[in-house]
């Protein structure tokens, strides 16, 4: 079994950029990768989302990425990016490799995916949010007769013509999804809290000030937030139409789910063909449990010594990229040339 001086485990956004800067270091790595295929995440994004809609792919180090016609399936523009930036850098990425754990073996971490195992001297794990879709439970759930799926599973808006289509999750998602569903169809959208419109325009001070309190939670060992969350909602073009129509007047939560809709707890009731579930994703660490990173707070300690975290402050063989502050495409590649540092640190180069 042959030991490398540090393992990527994931090559979306963050793991390219984190093997970039190992590689222009010199250190001995290897990136692992559940995808067939080049794209990360982005390969797997709903038809109908094209360039011109998502909120701005940050060019990867090194490598500038030509612009794409707004039409554009992002899910095809994307990978061929990222496949194309492969194939320049040379970057050794392995797939699909599917890691199940990564254990503790005579000093040495042992990466594990099925009969296959690796060691490595330190690890960068960049394995982001998309294959962990959270749903809350609420009273009721299993009985709706009607349709359900989280965000991730969306295809075209046009799929859900002449249902009424309730969307949960007060976050940016959702008011992307309300945007492209209340054109042809009827929606209704709730939240645990009430919208928080952001009304000034985003500047360069205000992403830092959010990048800032994400920070505070990771460094504290709290689950963190999404850099969005602590931004405010804002509508684009795209979402004016929706705006007209009704679809950002927002209803508090209902307290069970029924059959054939959702109800108050004031007894009201509202009929519902489909259930969206726009509430966001958990970051994939189950494969890190072994280790016994997460603390009391439940999450995970993030030394706060640079301006991108990513070194785990109870044991600095590990760098989170792409979690917490560092889970934007522009945070992730900062955090790739941090992640490097912190692996040759731990290296003790």
């Amino acid at each position: 079994m042959e030991t490398y001086e540090s393992i990527v485990i994931g090559a979306g956004q963050a793991g390219l950029s984190t093997s970039y800067h190992l590689r222009r270091r010199g250190v001995e790595h290897l990136v692992l990768d559940a995808n067939a295929e080049p794209g990360g995440a982005w390969q797997h994004r709903w038809p109908a989302l094209t360039m011109s809609d998502v909120h701005g792919i940050a060019d990867l180090p090194g490598m500038r990425r030509l612009p794409d016609d707004g039409d554009d399936q992002a899910r095809d523009a994307v990978p061929r990016y990222f496949a194309e930036y492969e194939r320049r850098f040379e970057l050794p990425v392995l797939r699909p490799v599917d890691v199940d754990a990564v254990t503790e073996e005579d000093g040495l971490l042992v990466v594990h995916a099925g009969d296959r195992r690796w060691r490595t001297r330190t690890i960068a794990n960049a394995t982001g949010t998309w294959t962990h879709p959270f749903v809350p439970y609420y009273s009721g759930i299993e009985t709706f007769a009607g349709r359900q799926l989280h965000t991730v599973d969306f295809t075209r808006p046009e799929d859900f013509a002449g249902q009424r289509v309730l969307v949960v999750g007060g976050g940016q998602s959702a008011v992307q999804f309300l945007g492209l569903l209340r054109p042809v169809t009827d929606t209704l959208w709730v939240t645990r809290r009430e919208p928080q419109w952001r009304t000034e325009p985003f500047t360069v001070e205000a992403g830092r000030a959010a990048v800032a309190l994400v920070e505070e939670r990771v460094r504290a060992g709290l689950p963190p937030d999404s850099v969005a969350e602590v931004t405010g909602l804002m509508l684009r073009s795209q979402e004016e139409e929706a705006q007209r129509l009704g679809a950002f007047e927002r209803h508090p939560m209902f307290s069970r789910i029924e059959p054939d809709g959702v109800r108050w707890d004031d007894g009201s009731f509202e009929p519902v063909d489909v259930i969206l579930w726009a509430t966001g994703f958990r970051h994939a660490l189950d494969h890190l449990a072994p280790l016994r990173l997460k603390g009391p707070e439940g999450g995970i300690r993030i030394d706060g010594s640079s301006t991108t975290p990513t070194n785990v402050a109870d044991d600095p063989r590990i760098q989170l990229v792409g979690y917490g502050p560092s889970a934007s495409t522009i945070g992730a590649n900062r955090a790739g040339r941090v992640a490097a540092r912190g692996v040759l640190r731990s290296l003790g180069r």
